[in-house]
């Protein structure tokens, strides 16, 4: 004998199968926002942190920067007081200079024949006046000042005689051109 089964079971497996598939879709849906929840509250800890390493990071970046601007302040400071030192010490080399060129230049000057009246000094010129016996004597003296270290030229301005005492001189004026550094 035959039996027949007149119960749908195909239909209601299916409908089952098709519930658990509902289930299955359900929970990956929940665990797939789960997991979006998670990725969303980690990302936003992460920029939660590096947003505060930032403001200690900019923190730090501006005491630095107010140190850096004191450093630099202090390497002007050091420069100018070095540039002041380099004066100072250039003062001190070159103090004693005119005083040795006047001495040198009086050792130039012969004594019985030339009396020197007076010398300026103005930046890189020198004025000498003065009374010699003769233009002989004024011409010699004016090429042995060329000859002198620290003059570069010397010109002659003006002679003339001079009578003192019933004795006639002779009376001149030379420009003189320094070197650089004396």
């Amino acid at each position: 004998m035959i039996k027949i089964n007149l119960l749908p079971y195909r239909e209601k497996e299916k409908k089952e199968n098709f519930a658990r598939q509902i289930t299955i879709i359900g929970g990956l849906f929940i665990l797939f926002l789960l997991c979006l929840a998670w990725g969303y509250f980690y990302m936003s800890s992460q920029v939660k942190d590096l947003e505060a390493k930032l403001a200690d990071s900019q923190k730090t970046l501006k005491a630095l920067e107010v140190k850096v601007g004191d450093l630099e302040k202090f390497k002007q400071e050091k420069a100018e007081l070095q540039l002041k030192l380099g004066v100072i010490g250039t003062l001190e080399e070159n103090r004693l200079l005119p005083v040795k060129t006047l001495d040198d230049l009086s050792l130039l000057v012969p004594q019985q024949n030339i009396w020197l009246t007076k010398i300026t000094q103005q930046n890189d010129s020198l004025r000498i006046e003065g009374v010699g016996r003769d233009n002989i004597v004024a011409a010699d003296f004016m090429k042995t000042i060329e000859k002198f270290e620290p003059i570069q030229s010397v010109d002659l301005v003006s002679s003339k005689k001079l009578v003192i005492a019933d004795m006639t001189f002779q009376q001149f004026i030379f420009s003189c051109k320094m070197k650089k550094g004396f």
